[in-house]
């Protein structure tokens, strides 16, 4: 009868120790720098809208020679 008590017990504490290992950590919050973004003004990254806009047009007039060849 104690046997099994402390098989019982010791499964439970495995399980719940082997549970509490897979849980990340909540460590401080990680502090990210701004990327420097000074070179990116071309075409595909000037983004006024959230979509860069004169690249999504370039790409859509280029779409039907990808599509039907020549």
């Amino acid at each position: 009868m104690k046997g099994s008590q402390m098989r019982k017990t010791i499964t439970a504490v495995a399980a719940t120790l082997f549970v509490l290992s897979a849980v990340p950590a909540t460590a401080d919050p990680v502090i990210v720098d701004e990327p420097d973004t000074s070179d990116l003004n071309n075409t595909w990254t000037f983004a006024p809208l959230g979509i860069p806009v004169f690249g999504l047009i370039q790409s859509v007039v280029k779409a039907p020679n990808g599509i039907i060849p020549n």
